[in-house]
Formats: structure tokens, sequence, C-alpha cells
């Protein structure tokens, strides 16, 4: 997410700590919370694609395999 949309959606919520936020002002803060939790969730689940459990027998296990293993079941 760019810096400039995370600076608005900061500035939108310091102002709703001053006073109540206009119906446009409301949406435009949904819509830039929405496309910050989707660029979060994007980077933990590129992150968790990379991961690899070392098991206590010393094997080896991407986290990614886990979850198709879930999945087929």
């Amino acid at each position: 997410m760019e810096r400039k949309k995370l600076d608005r959606l900061s500035e939108l919520t310091a102002i709703a700590r001053i006073r109540e936020l206009t119906d446009e002002e409301k949406s435009e803060r949904e819509e830039l919370r929405n496309e910050y939790r989707a660029a979060v969730v994007g980077s933990l689940m590129g992150s968790l694609e990379h991961t690899t459990i070392v098991n206590p027998d010393g094997t080896r296990e991407k986290v990614s395999d886990r979850r198709k293993d879930k999945s087929d079941k």
C-alpha cells in the first residue's frame, strides 16, 4: 500500500477522534482499511509460502505443503 494512502488513513483516524466523520470520509476510510487489510494478508501469505518448519526429528516441511494437505481432507 502506498505511503500516501497510509498517511490519509491515519489522518482520517485522527479526525475521527476529534469529530464525527462525514459519510464520504467514513466510506473513504473503510475503503482504505480494506485495502490495508488486503495488503497485510497478502504480505503474510507471501511470507508463509517461504517459511519452513523444522520438526523435532530434523525433517523440514514447508508451510505451504501443510496447507495443501489440510485442504485435501
